[in-house]
């Protein structure tokens, strides 16, 4: 479990940027917020 101050581990992920499909890692975005959204059960038919 993450607790707030501690850094989440790295991940790579696939996201669109002006378009474009690109892999983005989450060191790629150090000393910066972000806000990270998931959506369990998207684009099913529950």
């Amino acid at each position: 479990m993450i607790c707030p101050e501690q850094l989440a581990p790295d991940f790579e992920t696939e996201a669109y940027v002006r378009g474009k499909k690109v892999n983005v890692h989450l060191n790629d975005f150090i000393g910066q917020w972000i806000l990270l959204i998931f959506y369990a059960s998207d684009f099913t038919f529950v």
